[in-house]
């Protein structure tokens, strides 16, 4: 089967990944994007509950993704349930190459109706890194760093605004790490009381204060040997820093009203949505502190400063809501791709991702459209331009006008502008070099 499929993927012009292990399974996900994921069920899975399970996770780490299930002819009680929780399709063993093949060519279609072919773009650019999404400039430059982060044990320090993903990052780094196996614990410190910070983070012996009737482990306690994540890291106060401090620096601490010294196997990921920088020099956040925590910094980019990528994230969300409210909308009109494109974004990708559940609940037919989005986004659109035809215009003037009308109002966006005129990209490309307008 394997050396069939690598022979009609080559034909293709596609890529071909294999494996036999679930679990290695997970982590490609987590690296890479695939558009179809061929599941053999009859190998080591065995069990109805394993294959829907395995269906289920995959949609879940890959949503775009299009899952094809292989069985032996007497296995329909297997099929069924794992197309109700998202398998595309289904194929009795053995499949002649030609039902494979059109198999393959129904899966791909599927995946462009989804969106677009992942593998059509990435000879070039990565256009995602785990449940991170996107193919811009400044996103290839965070995957190279959180690569690069994955493979120390330093202390790495996220900045970024509110929804950029900070917590995204801080999980693949984990994920991508040699500490994957251990837990990743994550701790947004602004959602806790003040006073409860240090013994929720070191713990606390029985009787160290009031209502302390039974020992606590800490976070750092309970992050044995894999991630701690300590979001919002600004806003705790000069008590808690000098502790965190001594951690770093000594590599231990002790319960709240203990005496002896606890070892820390934690590896270190803080976040915070301010400057800190601009907090030391107000004397608002320790600078040693600083210094200790930002040995390896990134900074995830706002989304206003990714080009490229709102339509990227826009088709990834609608195939999750699609999957997830049991729709099937194919894509997004030109006007509504444009009315998100043109937003300021100040919520980032969290606040996209909520428009497009919204945008998806609220849609009956197989396109987003303006009516689907909030109201905000409606009187965001800019008015139509008319195209006024003078008598005695040619053919070819009138087509070169309409060309150039339609790349200024969509900002020279060609794949846009190309859906708007009812034409391929290519041949919107010979109709630029045609009228030289390149």
């Amino acid at each position: 089967m394997l050396e069939r499929l690598t022979s009609l993927v080559k034909l293709r012009g596609l890529e071909l990944s294999s494996t036999k292990s679930v679990n290695k399974l997970y982590r490609m996900l987590v690296a890479a994007s695939y558009d179809v994921i061929l599941i053999d069920g009859t190998t080591g899975l065995g069990s109805v509950e394993r294959v829907t399970e395995l269906v289920r996770n995959i949609k879940e780490k890959s949503p775009r993704s299009v899952p094809i299930l292989l069985i032996r002819p007497n296995e329909l009680d297997i099929a069924i349930p794992a197309l109700k929780v998202g398998t595309y399709h289904y194929a009795r063993l053995p499949v002649p190459d030609e039902e494979l093949a059109l198999l393959l060519d129904a899966s791909l279609d599927r995946a462009r109706k989804q969106g677009y072919l992942i593998t059509a773009g990435r000879k070039t650019l990565h256009s995602r890194l785990g449940d991170i999404v996107g193919s811009s400039l400044a996103m290839q430059h965070i995957y190279k760093q959180i690569q690069q982060a994955a493979q120390t044990l330093v202390p790495i320090l996220i900045m970024g605004e509110t929804g950029t993903g900070k917590d995204l990052a801080a999980q693949l780094i984990h994920e991508m790490s040699n500490r994957s196996e251990g837990p990743f614990v994550a701790v947004n410190l602004g959602a806790l009381p003040a006073d409860l910070i240090g013994s929720e983070l070191f713990g606390y012996e029985k009787g160290a204060y009031t209502g302390a009737v039974n020992q606590y482990q800490g976070k750092f306690e309970q992050t044995h040997e894999g991630t701690i994540f300590l979001d919002e890291i600004d806003t705790i106060e000069e008590k808690v820093q000098i502790s965190l401090l001594r951690l770093i620096e000594q590599n231990k601490f002790q319960r709240l009203g203990g005496k002896r010294f606890i070892k820390n196997n934690a590896r270190l990921i803080a976040a915070s949505n301010q400057n800190l920088d601009e907090l030391v020099k107000k004397n608002m956040f320790r600078k040693d502190l600083l210094y200790r925590l930002d040995v390896f910094r990134i900074h995830m980019p706002p989304l206003r400063d990714r080009q490229g990528d709102i339509g990227l994230l826009a088709l990834e969300f609608l195939a999750q809501y699609n999957h997830s409210h049991h729709k099937d909308i194919g894509s997004f009109s030109p006007l509504s791709m444009q009315a998100l494109e043109s937003y300021y974004w100040p919520g980032n990708v969290r606040e996209l991702k909520n428009v497009i559940q919204r945008a998806v609940m609220t849609c009956d037919g197989n396109e987003i459209k303006p009516e689907h989005l909030s109201p905000s986004f409606r009187r965001a659109l800019p008015e139509q331009p008319i195209m006024t035809i003078q008598l005695g215009s040619t053919l070819k003037d009138i087509e070169k006008q309409a060309i150039i009308l339609t790349l200024e109002q969509t900002r020279n966006n060609k794949s846009q502008a190309a859906h708007i005129l009812g034409i391929s990209r290519r041949t919107l490309y010979n109709k630029l070099e045609e009228y030289d307008l390149d």
